[in-house]
């Protein structure tokens, strides 16, 4: 969707100054570069319904653009949009709005959708224990090329192990892995928020393996401060992390694990919820994952249990602290 015609030179633009809003805020690189492309779409029925003008629309113009994405196909895969795509469709409206009274623009419209309902343990994707096991065995065969292989494993350590936003990888450096405190420093956090994320030795001893034995393999690996980076040289970016991840999943040859949509947020709320299973305190899980309330914490401790035959190394509590 990401390519539909827009006519109105006044949609255009505001699409860009909302993209830019949303970056200087601090938000995630995908809300960044998703939630535009759904504001696009609201434009392009809005264009194709005699809509050229932002003060024509009114809560049952929403509400009709609404009923709209329930019917469409989806372009993906066969049926209709998922419950959860259709809540982000939703988030795009409400940002939106933010952002016009940010602008001290007079919104032209209420937004007072119901969020689609979801199973917690589906639309969240939390994988077992087994299931990560399974990812870091397939480390060992996802790429013909070593240095590959070892990156893939270190990008496993801080996706799950370290539960790091993709953004967070994307800005890591080799600098911010503090192996005398156990440490890993998050200086692009969410909201650009930062905070210090303990690492147990199983994973230090990954990430320095990476670090001093298969770095140095990348070219120009001397000229980047980058933690993770691409054959040439640069920092790797957002969309190769998930891809990385894509082939991970492949090698597994776990049928189940390919048909889902596993990304690389499934595996930071699989390590939220592994450590609640094995009774870690969930304010302490709050601050290890960054959020800015105990809220965005809380969803965890509605999930089902989940098998626990995998060994996980317990963090003290003392390590939680910054």
């Amino acid at each position: 969707m990401k390519n539909l015609n827009l006519n109105n030179h006044s949609y255009k633009v505001l699409i860009q100054d909302f993209k830019q809003w949303l970056d200087i805020l601090g938000y995630a690189e995908t809300t960044v570069y998703n939630l535009p492309i759904h504001l696009r779409e609201f434009f392009n029925y809005l264009e194709s319904h005699g809509h050229n003008d932002l003060s024509t629309i009114t809560t049952q113009t929403v509400l009709n653009y609404y009923d709209h994405l329930k019917c469409r196909p989806n372009q993906r895969r066969e049926g209709a949009l998922s419950k959860g795509h259709l809540n982000k469709h939703q988030q795009a409206l409400f940002k939106f709005r933010e952002y016009l009274k940010a602008q001290d623009a007079k919104s032209p419209f209420r937004v007072h959708l119901k969020r689609e309902e979801k199973n917690d343990k589906d639309s969240l994707n939390v994988l077992t224990q087994e299931e990560i096991k399974q990812l870091f065995e397939a480390t060992s065969y996802s790429n013909p090329d070593d240095k590959i292989r070892y990156r893939d494993k270190a990008i496993l350590v801080c996706c799950y192990s370290c539960g790091l936003r993709r953004n967070e990888l994307v800005h890591l450096n080799v600098s911010d892995i503090l192996f005398d405190k156990q440490r890993i420093y998050v200086r692009q956090g969410k909201n650009y928020k930062e905070r210090f994320v303990p690492i147990n030795k199983h994973s230090s001893r990954l990430l320095e393996e990476y670090i001093y034995d298969w770095r140095s393999e990348f070219y120009k690996y001397k000229e980047t401060e980058a933690l993770f980076i691409n054959y040439r040289g640069g920092r790797l970016l957002g969309m190769s992390f998930s891809n990385r991840l894509k082939s991970i999943i492949k090698a597994t040859e776990n049928s189940s694990l390919q048909e889902r949509n596993i990304t690389l947020h499934s595996l930071r709320h699989s390590i939220a919820t592994h450590l609640l299973e094995k009774g870690a305190d969930i304010e302490h899980i709050s601050t290890f994952l960054g959020h800015a309330s105990l809220e965005s914490t809380q969803v965890y401790t509605h999930l089902l249990a989940m098998p626990t035959d995998m060994k996980f190394n317990n963090i003290p509590k003392q390590r939680w602290k910054k």
